[in-house]
C-alpha cells in the first residue's frame, strides 16, 4: 500500500471495504457497477491525459517554489483591493479551521448557532457603518453587488415609471472600472439602459430610475453625495451607493442622507487580496425593500422552548420557489469571508476601527504634503485614503518599477496612490523618495505621521456605530479565541461526521489543498498588478484552466465567475453573443426541463430570454418528445437548453445524446449545468455528450470547500465556437477576442481559492480522479442497497442504479404523522446533517455520500436512517409527542428535572451505541419560523425588544 499516494488519503472506502459494499449491492466489480450505472455511448474511450499525480509533500513543495514567482511589491493601486493585516487570531481559529471552512449552508438551524451570530454580528456590522435598516449575510463581490443594486431598483420602480417604462440608469464616471463592466453586462438583458456622466452635472431628469455613486470615487476624491441624494429623492429618483467600508469609519452613513441601496467590499476587514478573491460583498437597503433585496438574510427567532435562536430569515433568491420570477439567480454567499470580516471587527471594535481609519487617512494627509513640497499637484479636495496627483506619469512608473512600487496609471497625467492599514512611516518615505527621484529633487524625510482633516465636514462621520457588547468585548487574544470556539462547537461541520447533501459534493477539503492560501505570496497579490508581479498566479490558473477543459472535453476555460450561479449566467451570456454574432440575436428562447435547479431559469430570464418548460417522464427523466416537439416549434428563435447531467433525479439518462443532437438540429446551443459533474470526472464529459458550454462548481467536485455558504468558484468550460465570447475585464487582457464584459470584479474571480482545485487534480492525476467518480457512485449505490426495505428510492437508471446521489421518498410517512423535516431534524440526534430536504421533489430527501466517506461512516449513517424508520413505524399521527416531532433534543433538554416524554432520556438522545462515542449536541431546539416571519430581527438587539406587542 503507498501511504504516499493522495488518493488513499482522498477516497474513503479501503479495498477490502469496496468488495464488501459491492458484495451487497450484487455485482462482482466496480467496473461491472460502472457498467450498469452508465450508458455505454458516452462513456470515454480514452482516460484523462493529465500529469502523473504529486504526494502531498511534493505538492506543498511545488506550489511553495511556484509562488516565488509572484512578485509581492509594495501596492497603492487601490480600486477596490487593499493590502490588509489578516489577525492571526482570525486566521489560525477560522480561516486555517476545518470547523469553520467545512461547515455547509446553514439551512438546518439547530446546528449552525455559531455561523448565524457571526453572520448576524456582519449583517449589524454593516447596518451600522451604511446606516441602513437591512442587510443581507454578504454577496460575491463589490460590482455584483452593485449590478444587484441596479436590478433591485429597476424592480422597485414606482407604479408611473413602470407604466412609462421608465429605464435609463445614471451612473457615476466615477465608479470602479471593473463594476461599470458589471453594469455593462446586467444592464441590456433586463432592458435598462445607462448613462455614464458627472454627478455634478446631472439633471434628474424623470426618464432616470436611479442612480449610483462610488463613495469615495474611484480617484479618491469624496463627492458631495448627500446634495445629489437629496435632489434625486426630490425627484423620485433612487440612489445606490457604493462605498469603502473602512472610510464609512471617518464618513457620514449614506442612509443618513437618504440612500436606497449601500453596496460594498468587506474585503478591508483584514482579507486577503488573493489575485481578486474570494471576498465578502455587502449589500443594505431599506426594510422596504426587503423581500427584493437578494441573497440570504439572518434573522432572531425563538425555538420551541422559547429561548433566542437565530435561521435564515429571508431567502429571497431560493430559486427554486421564484424560478424565472426571480429577478435575480444568487444562491451562494461569502460566508467564510463574512465571518472573518465581522470577527475583524468584533477583535478591533470601534475604538480600533477607528484608529485603522484615522491612521490611513493621516497616513494620507501626511504623504500629500510632502508631495506638495516636492512640486506636485494633489488635485482631491476631499479624501479619505486616496491621491490624485497630476503629473507626467511617465517618468513615475519607471522609477517606481525599479523601486517595486506599484501605483495606479488611469492616463499619461494622471497617478492615484491608494493607502491601506499596513502603510508604515518607512513606507511613505519610500513613496516620497520615488517621487523625488522621478522629480531629480533632494527626498524628504518624515518622522511621523502627522493628523489631517481632508474630508468636507458636511460628509464628516457623526453617527455612532458598533455599539453593542459583541464589538466591545473581545479585544484581547484569549478572549476572541474562546468566541470564536464558542460559536464553532455550535455547528456540526464535516471535520464531525458525514454531510450527505444531494447535489452539494460535501467531500474532503484536504489539509494539503488548503495550507497554500495561507502562504504570503499567494495571498497578497493585488488583482490588478503587472503580469510580470503575478507569473506564480498566471502559471497555476493557466494550468487549471487547461486541466478542466481537458476534463470537460472543451476548448477553453474562464475562471472568472466567482459562483456556481455566475457560471449559468457567464454560460448563457456566451451563447447570446454567439447567436448574435450570426446575426441571430432574435434567439431568445431557453427550454428548460422541469426537474432543473431553480437558478436556471432565473438566469435565463436574467440574460434576456424566454424560459419554455419541457416535461419529465414518470421515472423521472426528461421527455423527449415534448423536447423535440418544444425544440421543432421554436427552432427559429430557439437559444438554448440548459440541462444538468446526470439528472437533477440522480440518474444517467440514456436519451441525452438524442437530446443534445436535438437542440442542434434546431439551431441551438446546449449548457449542462455541472452540478453532477462528480459523476462524470474521467468517465464521460460535457463535450462527449454534446453539450456546447457548461459550468462547473469548484466548492462542489473539485474541493473547494463550501466554507458554511461561500466561499464558489464556477467556472465555464466552452467548445470551439464559443471560445471568442470568453468574459474580459476592463484592466486586464483576459478572455476571447470577441469577449462579453465582465462577469465578476477580478479578471480570474475568486483566484486565491482556485489554488484548492489545482492542488485536487494535480495530487489526484487522471487515475485518482476518475476512481473519485467510481467510488462516488459505489458508495450512492452501496446506500441505496441498505437503505432498501426501510426507504424507497424515487429514481434508478434503466438497470435499477443510482448515480452518484439518489432521492428517497419520504412522502407515505405522512400516514403516522410525520414529515421529511422531522427525519431531518432528528438525524441532528444520531449525529449527523440532514440530506438535501424537499429538493427536487417536495415530502424527498437526496442523498450523496461523495468518494470522500469510508464505509464504517457510511454504515452510521445508513444504521441512522433505519433507526429512525423503526421510530417513524412506531409514530401515530394522534399523538405527535414523539421523538421525532420534539426532535433535536438539547443538553438543556436532556439533563432537566422534569421529562415530560413517553419515551427514555436515552432514546432520545443515544439512540444508537456509536453516539455515546461522539456525541454532537444541537444547541437549540427545533426554530420556529412563524415567529421568526412575524418578527424580523436581522441585527443583534436581544429578542426581548421585539416581542410581539
Amino acid at each position: 500500500m503507498n501511504t504516499n499516494a493522495f488518493a488513499l488519503r482522498h477516497i474513503g472506502p479501503r479495498e477490502e471495504d469496496q468488495k464488501l459494499m459491492l458484495k451487497t449491492i450484487g455485482v462482482d466489480s466496480l467496473d461491472q457497477l460502472i457498467y450498469e450505472t452508465i450508458p455505454d455511448d458516452i462513456r470515454l474511450k480514452n482516460g484523462l491525459n493529465l500529469d502523473e499525480p504529486m504526494t502531498e509533500y511534493e505538492y506543498l513543495l511545488h506550489i511553495h517554489d511556484v509562488s516565488k514567482l509572484n512578485k509581492a511589491y509594495k501596492t497603492y493601486i487601490g480600486l477596490g483591493y487593499h493590502p490588509t493585516i489578516l489577525p492571526a487570531v482570525i486566521q489560525r481559529n477560522i480561516l486555517e479551521n476545518p470547523g469553520w471552512y467545512t461547515a455547509y449552508t446553514p439551512y438546518q438551524a439547530e446546528i449552525a448557532q455559531g455561523r448565524l451570530e457571526a453572520l448576524l454580528n456582519y449583517q449589524t456590522m454593516v447596518m451600522d457603518l451604511t446606516g441602513m435598516e437591512i442587510a443581507n449575510a454578504s454577496l460575491l463581490d463589490e460590482s455584483t453587488a452593485a449590478a444587484e443594486a441596479m436590478s433591485l431598483l429597476f424592480a422597485v420602480r414606482e407604479r408611473e415609471q413602470k407604466k412609462n417604462n421608465v429605464n435609463k440608469f445614471f451612473v457615476s464616471e466615477n465608479i470602479m472600472p471593473q463594476t461599470l463592466s458589471l453594469l455593462q453586462t446586467r444592464s441590456t438583458p433586463i432592458g435598462v439602459e445607462l448613462v455614464v456622466g458627472k454627478e455634478e452635472t446631472f439633471n434628474f431628469s424623470s426618464d432616470f430610475f436611479g442612480a449610483i455613486l462610488q463613495y469615495p470615487g474611484k480617484d479618491g476624491q469624496v463627492t458631495d453625495i448627500k446634495t445629489f441624494i437629496s435632489n434625486a429623492n426630490d425627484a423620485q429618483l433612487k440612489v445606490a451607493v457604493a462605498a469603502d467600508i473602512l472610510s464609512l469609519v471617518k464618513l457620514e452613513a449614506p442612509g443618513r442622507f437618504g440612500a436606497d441601496v449601500v453596496v460594498g467590499t468587506t474585503q478591508r476587514f483584514g482579507i486577503p487580496m488573493g489575485y481578486g478573491g474570494p471576498h465578502a460583498a455587502y449589500f443594505a437597503t431599506k426594510e422596504a425593500y426587503k423581500r427584493d433585496i437578494p441573497g440570504r438574510i439572518i434573522g432572531v427567532t425563538k425555538d420551541t422552548d422559547g429561548n433566542r435562536a437565530l435561521r435564515m430569515a429571508l431567502q429571497t433568491r431560493e430559486q427554486h420557489i421564484k424560478r424565472d420570477k426571480a429577478t435575480s439567480n444568487i444562491c451562494t454567499a461569502q460566508v467564510l469571508l463574512a465571518v472573518m470580516a465581522s470577527m475583524y471587527a468584533v477583535y478591533h471594535g470601534p475604538k480600533g476601527l477607528k484608529f485603522i481609519a484615522n491612521k490611513v487617512h493621516n497616513t494620507a494627509s501626511t504623504l500629500a504634503a510632502a508631495l506638495k513640497t516636492l512640486g506636485y499637484t494633489q488635485v482631491n479636495t476631499s479624501y479619505f485614503d486616496t491621491l490624485q496627483i497630476k503629473t507626467d506619469s511617465k517618468k513615475i512608473k519607471r522609477v517606481a518599477k525599479e523601486k517595486k512600487v506599484n501605483l495606479f496609471y488611469p492616463d499619461k497625467e494622471t497617478i492615484t496612490i491608494s493607502l491601506n492599514e499596513t502603510t508604515s512611516v518607512r513606507d511613505i518615505n519610500y513613496l516620497i523618495s520615488v517621487f523625488a527621484e522621478a522629480a531629480e529633487k533632494e527626498t524628504i524625510i518624515i518622522t511621523a505621521i502627522s493628523e489631517g482633516d481632508n474630508i468636507s465636514e458636511t460628509l464628516k462621520r457623526k453617527s455612532d456605530f458598533l455599539t453593542l457588547d459583541v464589538f466591545n468585548t473581545y479585544h484581547s487574544e484569549t478572549e476572541l479565541m474562546r468566541y470564536i470556539k464558542s460559536l464553532e462547537r455550535k455547528d456540526l461541520a464535516l471535520n464531525h461526521s458525514m454531510i450527505s447533501l444531494g447535489s452539494c459534493t460535501m467531500k474532503l477539503n484536504a489539509a494539503s489543498e488548503m495550507l497554500p492560501l495561507s502562504i504570503f505570496k499567494w495571498a497578497n497579490i493585488h488583482p490588478f498588478v503587472p503580469k510580470k508581479q503575478a507569473q506564480g498566479y498566471l502559471t497555476v490558473l493557466k494550468e487549471l484552466e487547461d486541466q478542466l477543459t481537458e476534463i470537460t472535453g472543451f476548448a477553453a476555460t474562464s475562471l472568472q465567475p466567482n459562483s456556481g450561479a455566475q457560471g449559468e449566467y457567464a454560460g448563457l451570456m456566451v451563447i447570446k453573443a454567439y447567436h448574435e454574432s450570426r446575426n441571430e440575436g432574435h434567439r431568445n428562447i431557453c427550454l428548460i426541463p422541469s426537474s432543473a435547479h431553480g437558478t436556471n431559469p432565473a438566469t435565463a430570464v436574467m440574460a434576456g430570454m424566454k424560459v419554455i418548460v419541457t416535461k419529465s417522464t414518470a421515472e423521472g427523466n426528461i421527455d423527449v418528445d415534448d423536447l423535440r416537439e418544444k425544440a421543432i416549434l421554436h427552432k427559429d428563435n430557439l437559444s438554448c437548453l440548459m440541462v444538468t447531467y446526470p439528472s437533477t433525479h440522480g440518474v444517467y439518462e440514456s436519451a441525452i445524446k438524442e437530446i443534445t443532437k436535438i437542440i442542434h438540429d434546431n439551431g441551438g446551443q446546449v449548457y449542462m449545468d455541472g452540478a453532477n459533474m462528480n459523476a462524470q470526472v474521467g468517465l464521460t464529459n460535457p463535450g462527449n455528450i454534446g453539450a456546447d458550454v457548461c459550468h462547473l462548481n469548484l466548492h462542489k467536485t473539485f474541493a473547494i470547500p463550501h466554507g458554511g455558504g461561500g466561499p464558489g468558484v464556477g467556472p465555464i468550460c466552452v467548445a470551439k465556437q464559443l471560445v471568442p465570447f470568453l468574459p474580459g475585464n476592463p484592466i486586464k487582457k483576459v478572455g476571447g477576442e470577441k469577449a462579453i464584459t465582465a462577469i465578476s470584479g477580478a479578471p480570474y474571480g475568486s483566484a486565491l481559492a482556485c489554488l484548492i482545485s489545482y492542488g485536487y487534480i494535480k495530487m489526484l492525476g487522471a487515475e485518482g480522479l476518475t476512481e473519485s467518480t467510481k467510488i462516488a457512485i459505489l458508495n450512492a449505490n452501496y446506500i441505496k442497497q441498505r437503505l432498501q426495505g426501510s426507504f424507497d428510492t424515487l429514481y434508478s437508471g434503466e438497470r435499477g442504479r443510482a448515480a452518484h446521489e439518489m432521492i428517497v421518498d419520504c412522502r407515505s410517512f405522512k400516514a403516522n404523522g410525520i414529515e421529511v423535516t422531522d427525519i431531518a431534524k432528528r438525524l441532528m440526534d444520531y449525529g449527523f446533517h440532514a440530506p438535501t430536504v424537499s429538493f427536487p421533489v417536495a415530502g424527498t430527501l437526496m442523498i450523496e455520500p461523495t468518494e470522500s466517506e469510508s464505509k464504517a461512516e457510511i454504515d452510521r449513517f445508513c444504521d441512522a436512517m433505519i433507526s429512525i424508520r423503526k421510530e417513524i413505524d412506531a409514530a401515530s399521527k394522534d399523538d405527535d409527542n414523539n421523538v421525532l416531532k420534539n426532535a433535536p433534543h438539547t443538553l438543556e433538554m436532556i439533563t432537566a428535572n422534569e421529562w415530560y416524554y413517553p419515551y427514555t432520556r436515552e432514546e432520545a438522545a443515544f439512540p444508537l451505541d456509536y453516539v455515546k462515542q461522539n456525541k454532537f449536541w444541537p444547541s437549540i431546539r427545533r426554530v420556529d419560523d412563524a415567529y421568526g416571519d412575524r418578527n424580523l430581527v436581522c441585527s443583534c438587539a436581544p429578542i426581548e425588544a421585539y416581542a410581539d406587542a
